[in-house]
């Protein structure tokens, strides 16, 4: 393999939301490199479909304090309250940036951003669902990833496309450089740095009915575990509820909030009993688990009784065209059904991290209990823990975070960097990506790696998803260990160079089993319900016991667990009820 140098000022890896954001706030201010394995329109940014939100106050009544409050209520009170604050404070101004932007939000009657309601956003400190979600139909995501790519392109900013970035180097307690593949050509690139921002995105590859694309292998979480960053919360997983039965591609909030309805196989609308204020709009773990409390009790549909519907069929048909047209396309396409007038088979589908790379409010990664910050390392989006999201994401808090802290992280490196010299990496810096590639290159008669990955899939979805137990948990430990022996003796049948993603996929199945690890170590630990990690053996809340985070750092004897305390705020724990 040959090897390329490159000295960047600094460096991001990934270009969804997150990374572009920074990367606006680099541009002119220091020599940066965007890596990113993918097209940087191909980022999964763009599957977001429902919303951004803010108190814009646009349709009616609304306050940041109110969004703040649904935020901790949502996240179970394991939200970081300062940085919940910060967020929903700056959501306002993210949203205006992004219109001054160009971003084509939908608009009101007099001009104005519209705005609609969504899952666990209320006024008044819950009182009643409020419309606090910026939307561009129901392709946000896609609109928002468009708008901030053409303003990385206006400001000249330098993309490494499909370069896959595999190890990271520190040098004397800071960051030094990084190691990347190029697919086109199999080369290895070290990019020696002052600083890198990860905004790789989440890792819901890891199980088998997923609204992720097949990249999201939590590349960056992966290689910065490996070299002994912890990582924060990694036992809630959120499961959206409304996936398309079997497949788990995402069929948006946006459908509940455009007044779709959850029914079970008698046609009864269920959310009524589990959320009698708001019913569909109840926050997503809710949902999920109200759906397969459904399906366990024998009221599902279909010849197995294992799904149940979202009925739109009492919406008017201009009302679907103008307000969700790519949810309604996707039914057509990959359930051959019209949403019109039939009701659409939904499950639960793995969704979003909460967990990931522990960073305080500036995205700067922090590595310890006493949020020790290590200097050059910095992290946003849905690979990071900033804890905004707590134990539960609310939905459209995913694309304001992105914003949000991609903003913050860019413009806290762009002032990092002024302060230090360029580090000396060591030489044999690409060493390990060597090794491990050579090693799968070389190999012949061993295990195969996409079988590897189903079964960590299939065994993630009934063993650690939405209900969990001591007995599940254990049982997914053991099969951990078969699989991980098994990936030791993983071949790859391409041996080539060019776009090898049998080489990639084999790569990435390691990150797969490494953070399956801590997710089912940090679960097994916390014998607790709360948010979207649910103990069937452990059913309620212990704030006295669990108000804390948890951090599972890597050693050669396995997971080491370390907790830290939540951040509180103007906010008390209180039974969640909607």
């Amino acid at each position: 393999m040959k090897v390329h140098h490159h000295s960047y000022d600094a460096v991001i890896v990934g270009a969804g939301g997150a990374g572009l954001r920074a990367a606006i706030e680099t541009a002119g201010k220091c020599r940066t490199a965007v890596l990113t394995k993918l097209y940087p329109t191909r980022s999964h940014t763009g599957a977001a479909q429902g919303g951004m939100c803010a108190a814009l106050a646009n349709v009616e009544e609304d306050s940041w304090e109110w969004h703040t409050f649904d935020t901790v209520k949502g996240g179970d009170y394991l939200v970081d309250q300062p940085a919940a604050e910060i967020m929903c404070r700056e959501a306002i101004d993210a949203v205006i940036e992004l219109e001054h932007f160009g971003m084509p939000f939908n608009r009101t009657p007099e001009g104005k951003i519209d705005q609609r309601t969504f899952g666990g956003h209320t006024r008044n400190h819950g009182e009643a669902s409020v419309k606090r979600a910026c939307y561009s139909a129901d392709r946000t995501g896609h609109m928002i990833l468009q708008t901030l790519y053409q303003q990385c392109v206006a400001r000249d900013v330098n993309f490494f496309n499909e370069y896959q970035v595999l190890d990271i180097a520190f040098v004397e307690g800071r960051v030094g450089g990084v190691v990347a593949y190029e697919l086109a050509t199999g080369d290895l690139h070290v990019f020696t740095t002052k600083a890198v921002l990860f905004a790789t995105g989440g890792f819901g590859k890891m199980f088998k009915i997923s609204s992720n694309a097949h990249t999201l292998t939590g590349d960056g979480p992966g290689l910065l575990y490996r070299r002994g960053i912890p990582l924060q919360d990694m036992e809630f997983f959120q499961f959206h509820p409304t996936g398309i039965y079997k497949l788990g591609i995402l069929l948006s909030e946006a459908a509940r909030a455009e007044g779709g309805i959850l029914r079970n196989a008698e046609g009864e609308r269920f959310m009524e009993r589990y959320a009698p204020t708001i019913k569909d709009l109840a926050p997503r773990d809710m949902v999920s688990r109200a759906i397969l409390t459904e399906i366990g009790e024998g009221r599902g549909a279909g010849p197995n009784k294992d799904y149940v519907y979202l009925d739109l069929t009492h919406l008017s048909p201009e009302h679907i065209d103008a307000k969700i047209p790519d949810i309604t396309d996707f039914v057509r396409t990959y359930q051959g059904l019209e949403p019109k007038t039939d009701p659409i088979p939904i499950q639960p589908t793995a969704h979003y991290a909460m967990g990931g790379i522990p960073t305080n409010v500036d995205a700067e990664v922090v590595i310890d209990a006493a949020n020790t910050v290590l200097p050059g390392l910095y992290a946003a989006g849905e690979c990071a823990c900033v804890s905004v999201h707590g134990a539960n994401r609310l939905g459209t808090n995913s694309l304001l975070d992105i914003v949000v802290f991609g903003r913050r992280g860019g413009q806290a490196m762009a002032s990092y960097v002024d302060t230090v010299g360029h580090p000396d990496p060591p030489a044999d810096i690409e060493a390990d990506v060597r090794d491990r590639i050579e090693r799968l290159k070389a190999s012949s008669a061993g295990e195969n790696v996409a079988r590897i990955r189903e079964e960590l899939q299939e065994h993630m979805t009934d063993k650690a998803s939405v209900f969990r137990t001591e007995e599940s948990l254990a049982s997914m430990a053991s099969d951990l260990d078969a699989l991980d022996a098994r990936y030791e003796r993983a071949t790859i049948q391409d041996k080539g160079e060019v776009f090898n993603y049998d080489l990639t996929e084999a790569l990435e199945l390691g990150y797969l089993l490494d953070l399956a690890r801590c997710l089912v170590v940090a679960a097994r630990a916390r014998t607790e319900s709360r948010g979207g990690h649910f103990r069937d053996d452990h059913p309620l809340r212990e704030d006295e016991h669990w108000m804390r985070h948890s951090l599972a750092y890597r050693t050669d004897d396995g997971v080491r667990l370390d907790y830290k305390p939540v951040t509180p705020g103007n906010y008390l724990p209180m039974e969640r009820k909607y």
